[in-house]
Parts: structure tokens; sequence; C-alpha cells
């Protein structure tokens, strides 16, 4: 099982200048968690310069589906396909997090 590290706040304030990237989990656990439903839904929704990606395993097994945002490492957990739209809306569009799905494990309240 492979583990993605947080960035350090210097390599945060640098990630403006990257493409943003969603990464849903479809590796097994997450699989049978709904994954694939997640990774449809952010499909037919597309936002224009944002890639959509099914990924490997994130390394948050039993937490999922995962939802993984890139560069600004925002880590969504148990996502159903109905939250999708929520995210995209709130997150991808309007540059705000999702207080109530995020991951707690990387982002405490």
């Amino acid at each position: 099982m492979s583990s993605i590290s947080q960035p350090s706040d210097s390599s945060r304030q640098n990630s403006s200048s990257y493409p943003q990237c969603v990464r849903v989990c479809v590796n097994r656990t997450c699989r049978k968690q709904g994954a694939k439903s997640v990774l449809a839904a952010f499909e037919v929704s597309t936002v224009p310069g944002i890639t959509v990606m099914g990924s490997g395993c994130l390394g948050q097994c039993g937490n999922g589906p995962m939802v993984l945002v890139l560069p600004d490492m925002t880590w969504y957990c148990a996502v159903h396909p109905s939250q999708v739209p929520l995210v995209i809306e709130k997150h991808l569009l309007g540059g705000e997090k999702v207080e109530q799905m995020l991951y707690r494990r990387f982002h405490k309240s």
C-alpha cells in the first residue's frame, strides 16, 4: 500500500502554478465502496482546465471512496456520487473546500 505525503507549506504556496487534477481511487477497497460511480460523476461534469482520473491506491483504505484534489492536496473521504456536484461547485469552481467532506486525518478542524 503506497502513501502520498503532505506537501510542505512552501510547496502549497506555489501550488497555484500547477494545473488542478482530481484523482479518484479506484483500487480494490474504494472500488467496493462505489468509487467507479464517483469517478463517472466527475467525468460527466467536466470542468475546463481540470483533469479527472482514476488512480491506484492512495493509501487510505477503508475510508473511501477517496478523492484527492491536486495540487492543493485536499482529501475527501467516503464520497458519494451525489456529492460530486457540491465538490465541483464549491471547491473546483469556487475555490472553497467542502468542510463536511474533508478527510480529518489530513485536515484537522
